[in-house]
């Protein structure tokens, strides 16, 4: 669970068990801070700009945005159901969030920080990737083996990818 900065100074970890987020510098090879989330975190992701590092808390409908600035929460949002992955989108006006319990992936407006949209998915969506060209979302569905494909354009469920047992972690690999 890390996420790393796009000019590769920083690291933040979302560590699950003690519900913390440690901020990295990964210059110095050091822990800068330790911030307290919740009793139980998942998944990590960070904005576009660098600004904000969101994390899910597993025992409340809720997401933590971190400012960077200050490695401290800034604020909460609210959400319809227990979150899991996240993901922006490239133009950073978008984060898409697994909603776990619930089949769906909530859309968060970054303007205002509340939940724009929802999405519906296969059960148990974990993680979630967005193509670099921000035209379609990737969500690994654990129990139901399958990889939802989401049009961003127009908000809807594109089409379903059999993945086989464990679908779980995503990435984005990028060619030469």
């Amino acid at each position: 669970m890390l996420v790393i900065s796009h000019d590769g100074r920083r690291g933040y970890t979302a560590n699950v068990a003690p519900g913390t987020v440690s901020v990295l510098d990964l210059e110095a090879g050091k822990v800068l801070s330790v911030i307290p989330i919740c009793r139980n975190t998942q998944r990590i992701s960070i904005s576009e700009d660098d600004r904000w590092v969101f994390t899910a808390d597993q025992s409340k409908p809720q997401l933590a945005v971190i400012d960077t600035a200050t490695s401290k929460v800034a604020n909460w949002i609210p959400l319809p159901g227990i979150a899991y992955g996240t993901a922006p989108t490239p133009d950073g006006r978008w984060l898409l969030v697994t909603l776990i319990k619930d089949n769906k992936v909530g859309v968060v407006d970054l303007k205002s920080m509340k939940v724009a949209r929802t999405l519906d998915v296969p059960r148990a969506p974990q993680e979630i990737v967005v193509r670099p060209d921000g035209t379609s979302a990737y969500v690994s569905c654990d129990a139901s083996h399958q990889v939802a494909v989401l049009d961003l354009k127009d908000w809807k469920l594109e089409k379903l990818v059999d993945a086989g047992p464990g679908a779980d972690g995503l990435a984005w690999a990028k060619g030469e």
